[in-house]
């Protein structure tokens, strides 16, 4: 009995740090965070206001879904990782590899969210709502 007793006690324990962590991490999140890109050789539309907090909890997307360190072609990233610019991997011209162009990574991952959710009013077809 004092053992089960004790696996429950280190089980919440644990849920508790667990969720510490992660409602702390959340603290650090930005509401909005502006992407601005340098080195296009032509920046058609210009910046866009993303509303990190309200994708994040408002529309509950994962982390994941944008962020990640790819190995063995398999995202290894994870909360609490550390989040690099998207240019240093995206090259803003050029495709290197398997890696996409920065202007096509960002309308993959934003464009094809937006498509996947239109019927939840997801814009995808007015560039101007974004930039």
């Amino acid at each position: 009995m004092k053992k089960r007793t004790l696996l429950l006690a280190i089980f919440i324990f644990a849920a508790f740090v667990f969720l510490a962590v992660g409602a702390l991490t959340a603290l650090d999140v930005p509401d909005v965070i502006m992407i601005e890109n340098h080195g296009y050789k032509v920046d058609r539309k210009g910046p866009v206001k993303f509303h990190h907090k309200k994708h994040s909890a408002d529309y509950g997307d994962a982390c994941t879904e944008c962020h990640h360190v790819y190995k063995d072609g398999k995202n290894v990233w994870k909360e609490g990782d550390p989040v690099k610019k998207c240019s240093s991997c995206h090259d803003p011209n050029k495709k290197v590899g398997k890696v996409l162009k920065l202007r096509d990574a960002y309308h993959r991952d934003c464009k094809g969210c937006h498509r996947k959710h239109k019927d939840k009013k997801a814009p995808y077809r007015k560039c101007n709502n974004c930039h």
